[in-house]
């Protein structure tokens, strides 16, 4: 018997965002549905959870990015107000 759900696999690193994010909710309305197998399931939710971390690792990027944004405009803000008061 096969499973349509898919292994992890390196692939997941690979996933944008977008893809991850569409991917963990159809994994979740298949766990919801029910009708699954216990093993199925137990894929189903490997797979939910290797999702779930890229995700997270790509939000965790992107506030590292803005963090880093924001860090650099408050430095520039800074060296611009301190050039103004000589």
């Amino acid at each position: 018997m096969t499973s349509e759900v898919e292994q992890p696999t390196a692939v997941s690193e690979a996933l944008g965002y977008e893809q991850a994010r569409d991917e963990l909710i159809e994994v979740v309305r298949r766990l919801e549905a029910g009708g699954t197998t216990l093993e199925e399931s137990l894929a189903l939710w490997e797979r939910g959870e290797e999702l779930a971390k890229v995700c997270r690792r790509w939000l965790d990027g992107a506030r590292a990015r803005l963090d880093a944004a924001l860090a650099e405009e408050a430095e520039e803000a800074g060296a611009r107000d301190a050039d103004a008061d000589r």
